[in-house]
């Protein structure tokens, strides 16, 4: 263990996370790492390559979800737009009971995601090829997941539709935003309403070096999906559901 994954895993304890096999979870922290970039030599995956960025903007960042939600009773989450895995797989690592399913719609991102799943070893990981509209339409997807999550994909109203019909009634959908989430907040609150949730807490937080603020938005699911959402592929990020102005096509 180097001076980086000591403070990293410093931070962890300070979240309440204590690694069951730190040897080999460290090992796959830096797996990931080093497949992130030299994939990124390829592909456009993060603007994030120095390694002691990666672990607290990208690993850190990510594990931040144990702080607000008990991820050792949660069984299975589902993550959306995930890009290169934040927050599903640094979430897996450290807690490898879950179950989990990452949804993303560009088949490039799904084929590095897969080749860090199995470089990594990893269990009970399911990387989908596909639009969040059309997954969660499925049976096997709807109203399915312990938690659900999405880390900087979209504003919070249409970041709503594309992952709450994921979550099970009792669940939870936890948006990962910036600095700056008053307005964002004020804007989905229609949205909320209409897809059967409730605003639970938002949290803020801090990266402890290099002083960015983040927040933890938590939305209950107190109801199972209505019919009519998703709408169409698309429709959510150019039409929102802001205070009743978006119409159901």
């Amino acid at each position: 263990m180097d001076s980086v994954q000591r403070v990293f895993v410093e931070r962890l304890s300070e979240l309440g996370i204590h690694l069951s096999e730190p040897d080999k979870q460290l090992e796959q922290f830096e797996t990931y790492y080093r497949l992130l970039v030299e994939w990124n030599e390829k592909m456009n995956l993060t603007g994030i390559t120095e390694r002691e960025a990666v672990y607290e903007k990208h690993f850190y960042d990510s594990l931040t979800l144990a702080g607000v939600t008990d991820l050792r009773e949660t069984a299975s989450i589902a993550d959306i737009g995930s890009g290169a895995g934040f927050p599903s797989l640094p979430i897996k690592i450290a807690f490898p009971h879950l179950k989990v399913t990452i949804v993303d719609a560009l088949a490039k991102r799904i084929r590095f995601l897969e080749e860090v799943v199995s470089g990594l070893g990893l269990k009970d990981v399911v990387c989908l090829h596909g639009r969040a509209e059309e997954v969660s339409r499925k049976p096997e997807h709807r109203d399915a997941y312990d938690l659900v999550t999405a880390r900087a994909v979209a504003r919070l109203a249409a970041l709503n539709e594309l992952c709450m019909p994921f979550a099970k009634t009792g669940g939870k959908f936890i948006a990962m935003k910036g600095s700056d989430v008053t307005e964002e907040l004020d804007e989905a609150l229609y949205s909320v309403k209409q897809l059967n949730g409730a605003f639970r807490n938002t949290v803020q937080l801090t990266l402890p070096s290099e002083g960015s603020a983040r927040h933890l938005i938590v939305i209950a699911k107190t109801g199972s999906t209505p019919k009519a959402y998703p709408r169409k592929p698309g429709l959510p990020l150019k039409q929102p559901l802001v205070n009743g102005a978006a119409k159901v096509k």
